[in-house]
């Protein structure tokens, strides 16, 4: 069973981690849930902090997150809103989400908005980026490390090495991911790093 996870606002935001998590989903390692209301919490707070950042252009990556992962866009979750308790009202939107994708866990930064008693309920998990990535490279470390290996190759403007979007990817909160992944590495003694 592949497991389904709804990705927080916070987690869609910075680029380098939107583009892992979703090539970590295309790879088979979760399913990756989101809805307009996370897109648009996500595109509105990269308007408002980098104005510099064109509409069409951020129009289109919202546009090719959802041609990339066609399944991901939950709907039909709001009339589980009102019934439910969170610290920040403004969340109760997330946990419904992931209820009604009978998701296993919510990716976010944000873990003390949603109180593991809570989310026990409704067999949701929280779990932040970077427990997710450690996750799923304990459970598949070859694949985890080839994803970003790829993901390292495809960009372009600027390009980046293997060490650079780890390093990257560490200022985006996966600190002890990356950690384990450069020790992983080592441990193999892979020359193509």
């Amino acid at each position: 069973m592949v497991p389904i996870a709804v990705l927080d606002a916070c987690v869609v935001y910075p680029a380098p981690l939107r583009d892992l998590l979703i090539r970590l989903a295309l790879a088979g390692l979760f399913r990756a849930r989101w809805t307009e209301q996370i897109l648009d919490e996500a595109f509105e707070a990269l308007r408002s902090r980098r104005p510099e950042l064109e509409s069409a252009r951020l129009r289109r990556t919202r546009q090719l997150m959802c041609e990339a992962l066609p399944d991901a866009l939950v709907e039909g979750h709001l009339g589980l809103v009102e019934d439910l308790g969170l610290p920040d009202p403004d969340d109760r939107h997330v946990l419904a989400a992931a209820i009604h994708s009978g998701a296993h866990w919510i990716v976010t930064e944000n873990v003390k908005d949603f109180p593991a008693e809570v989310l026990a309920d409704h067999e949701v998990e929280v779990r932040t980026p970077d427990d997710l990535v450690l996750l799923l490279l304990d459970r598949t470390p070859d694949i985890v490390i080839d994803v970003i290996r790829r993901q390292a190759a495809a960009l372009k403007n600027p390009p980046h090495s293997f060490d650079d979007l780890l390093e990257t990817l560490g200022r985006c909160g996966l600190g002890r991911a990356v950690t384990e992944i450069k020790r992983a590495v080592r441990e193999r003694r892979d020359p193509s790093v």
